[in-house]
């Protein structure tokens, strides 16, 4: 049986290896367009970090890897992304952090072909970090326009962590390697961006933080408004129930895990008679400001010890309830009346102060003692059986007389703008005091 052998025309075979050298190169082209947006290596360098006032400084290693275009060209604007695989401190051993509480912001430089500093910013998304617990930190990002042909190298530089209004400032203590290259050429750029990525964080951050300061302006504004209620009191036999105190600012120095602060806030002491005794209640004027974090249900328990003077001697224990609901990020948060029953244990005229404040929040505890005593209610009572005078405290409500243990009680104090939040923001700055950073 005979074979038949295809003949392939000498032409043929040069349009084949054409055709395939055609094939080869427009891999080779798919190949280079793969190549446009690069993954870089990780790079690591020494770092020091400062937490806020009051916490000692952390040496460490960041670790980063930077994503950029492999190739661009002269008139591209190109997104850069940031992402830590480690920070150099961990969260310090004071409070748990909840979810989406924490953001990053940093300076990215870029040298070689152009020069240049590029900022770098993070979304407030992490997942809930306990005390001690490593930092996870959001991806940053950041555009660069590019001006000049050849290789522009990127290496990350100096970078803050943001929570609960407070800053850790973290540089590098070594020269940095360059953690990414973008190869540059002559051309048509466009001002369309060149991404590895998708990114809107500048933008929602922006929104965030004219929030957060003009909620801060809010709060202020609102805290130093005066009142126009005048203190009451009541002779026996009058049949008068309601008395109505006014509003004191009430100076406060409050230790805490980040240094001494001194604050103030608008306080104002109503009563309600009822028998010989009386129902108290403490309001916090217009201490309302934004949440500057996600605060879980249940988590924030604010009390007061009222000072009695003048008659009386000794302190009423009021307290309000926990925050029923979860309170967002951005949201409204006032602490709530605290309330408690004052039984007199001497006649005559008595007057009510505002006193120590304790907000236990987020597993921490927070107290203030005023510097100053400001009356705020002034009341005409008649000694009661076991009343307040000359007793220690009771489960009725009565705190201990002279307690030393106030000071020594660890307060978390963290600043959101020109509020202290104290679990749920109730102080303002004094004027003139040097603000936390």
């Amino acid at each position: 049986m005979s074979k038949r052998r295809r003949v392939i025309p000498v032409g043929g075979r040069r349009a084949g290896a054409a055709a395939t050298a055609l094939i080869l190169g427009g891999a080779g082209v798919l190949l280079g367009m793969s190549a446009g947006s690069a993954q870089a290596a990780e790079v690591s360098y020494a770092t020091h970090c400062v937490p806020p006032a009051g916490i000692d400084p952390v040496d460490g290693t960041t670790k980063v890897e930077i994503t950029a275009p492999a190739t661009a060209h002269v008139g591209d604007t190109v997104d850069i992304v940031w992402k830590f695989t480690q920070a150099a401190s961990k969260n310090p051993d004071i409070i748990d952090l909840p979810a989406n509480s924490v953001q990053p912001s940093g300076t990215l430089k870029a040298g070689g072909a152009q020069t240049a500093a590029v900022a770098m910013l993070g979304p407030r998304e992490n997942p809930a970090i306990p005390k001690g617990g490593a930092m996870t930190l959001s991806d940053m990002k950041g555009t660069l326009k590019l001006t000049t042909a050849g290789a522009v190298t990127l290496t990350p530089d100096a970078y803050t962590v943001n929570a609960f209004g407070t800053d850790t400032k973290c540089a590098p203590t070594v020269t940095v390697p360059t953690s990414a290259t973008i190869d540059v050429t002559a051309g048509d750029g466009s001002s369309s961006s060149t991404s590895p990525t998708p990114s809107d964080s500048t933008s929602a951050s922006a929104s965030e933080s004219a929030s957060e300061s003009a909620s801060a302006s809010a709060s202020e504004s609102a805290s130093s408004s005066p009142s126009d209620s005048v203190s009451a009191s009541a002779s026996d036999g009058t049949g008068q129930s309601d008395f109505t105190g006014k509003e004191v600012s009430v100076p406060y120095a409050c230790k805490t895990p980040l240094g001494d602060k001194s604050a103030t806030s608008p306080v104002q002491i109503n009563a309600k008679k009822d028998g010989g005794s009386y129902d108290l209640t403490v309001q916090f004027n217009g201490s309302v400001m934004d949440s500057p974090a996600d605060i879980p249900a249940n988590s924030v328990s604010p009390s007061m010890e009222v000072v009695l003077g003048g008659a009386d001697s000794g302190t009423v224990h009021v307290e309000g309830p926990t925050n029923s609901a979860a309170i967002k990020s951005g949201d409204p948060i006032k602490i709530p009346d605290l309330t408690g029953t004052y039984k007199p244990g001497a006649s005559g005229t008595s007057t009510l102060a505002p006193g120590v404040l304790t907000v236990k929040a987020l597993g921490t505890t927070t107290t203030c003692t005023p510097t100053k005593s400001e009356v705020s209610l002034t009341l005409d009572t008649t000694e009661q059986a076991s009343g307040a005078s000359g007793s220690t405290s009771s489960s009725g409500g009565l705190a201990e007389t002279g307690s030393d243990s106030h000071g020594a009680l660890k307060a978390l104090g963290l600043v959101s703008g020109t509020a202290i939040l104290l679990g749920v923001g109730v102080f303002t700055f004094l004027p003139g005091r040097r603000r936390l950073r």
